[in-house]
């Protein structure tokens, strides 16, 4: 079992930034990609951001691309996203998620992901 506790979200004006935080803990040693989704009201899931653990190769989605990085910290077992430039649009839950079985689907499939966090709240002020 992998526990993933996202923090580091909150309320924030437009063009402000934040960055969340996602510490897993238990048996991460088979992490192999971890990423961040976010969910809007009344919209589906979409992909955010994923990194490899290993060696840290990064994947953004087109949305936020240039405006959001993800990083991981393997000592803390932590990875994060930073949010600047952020948009009205912008706000959601952001969920952190974990692949530890090795999956072969697309990076932006949800379905990819075996663990996920319970999310925190972004909200963006016009």
């Amino acid at each position: 079992q992998v526990q993933l506790v996202e923090s580091g979200g909150g309320l924030v004006q437009a063009g402000g930034s934040l960055r969340l935080s996602c510490a897993a803990s238990g048996r991460t040693a088979n992490t192999y990609v971890m990423a961040w989704f976010r969910q809007a009201r009344g919209k589906v899931r979409e992909f955010v951001a994923a990194i490899t653990w290993g060696a840290g190769k990064m994947h953004h989605a087109d949305s936020v691309r240039g405006r959001f990085t993800i990083s991981r910290d393997k000592a803390k077992n932590t990875v994060y996203l930073q949010m600047n430039s952020l948009k009205p649009e912008d706000a959601a839950v952001y969920y952190c998620a974990a692949d530890t079985k090795y999956g072969t689907s697309n990076y932006y499939y949800d379905g990819r992901y075996d663990y996920w966090g319970q999310g925190t709240q972004v909200t963006v002020s016009s």
